[in-house]
């Protein structure tokens, strides 16, 4: 079982995104990386599993070219290194940065990356709203289940040059976050592109991209303070 299992879902996911056999063989070792680890810091480590709801769901953001074509990439709280080792995998000319304020996980992320032979991905163990390196320098920001939308939007708008975008992995969409979401973005200096229904594996359900593009400079207040984003959300009346 294992890795073993894996490898014709590894084959499928591989062909459908145009990857080469040293690629799929990496995602094979981070499949192997996760499942040997017991403190990886996700519940779902076993490979069966995990290449579909961590590394399909991962790779579906290549169906946007924005995305295929980013070469400078930040993945804010990355957690178990999902979505964006997969990304580092599968856009080997992007230079990918892993943002993870937890340093147990940052501990992982390396070894992962390391066992895996990740060469384009890089660990800032970090909160994004202190990374400073990361201003205004990505073409790409991602994060997958970190916060409310617009939390999220707020950590990204400053990471990202103008005509970057935001890729934002959700579930069931929920009107009322989005309207506040939409809100945070004019402050931003962001604007909603699309929100793309997405179904990585057979089972999956309820699952969303929602693209933002930076239009205009993000305001100088930007970023505020580790963890004001949380306690005074944009897109309300008490930001």
């Amino acid at each position: 079982m294992g890795v073993d299992a894996a490898r014709p879902r590894i084959g499928e996911l591989a062909l459908r995104n145009g990857l080469a056999p040293s690629q799929r063989t990496q995602l094979e070792r981070v499949l192997a990386a996760l499942e040997a680890d017991p403190h990886a810091p996700t519940t779902v480590r076993g490979a069966v599993e995990a290449v579909d709801l961590h590394i399909a769901d991962s790779l579906a953001a290549l169906e946007i070219d924005a995305v295929r074509a980013a070469a400078a990439v930040a993945d804010l709280g990355t957690g178990a290194g999902f979505p964006g080792v997969a990304l580092a995998v599968a856009l080997p000319h992007a230079s990918v940065n892993l943002i993870e304020s937890q340093r147990r996980r940052c501990e992982f992320l390396r070894t992962l990356c390391g066992e895996a032979g990740v060469e384009n991905a890089h660990v800032v163990c970090a909160r994004a709203e202190e990374w400073e390196e990361g201003i205004s320098g990505n073409d790409l920001v991602t994060a997958r289940a970190l916060a409310p939308q617009p939390v999220v939007l707020e950590y990204a708008a400053p990471l990202l040059r103008e005509g970057g975008i935001v890729v934002d992995w959700r579930a069931r969409r929920r009107p009322q976050e989005e309207r506040q979401a939409q809100a945070a973005a004019k402050e931003l200096g962001l604007e909603q592109l699309e929100v793309r229904a997405a179904m990585p594996f057979s089972a999956s359900r309820e699952r969303h991209l929602h693209l933002y593009m930076k239009v205009r400079p993000t305001p100088g207040r930007f970023p505020r303070r580790p963890g004001i984003a949380r306690k005074r959300p944009l897109g309300n009346r008490e930001a």
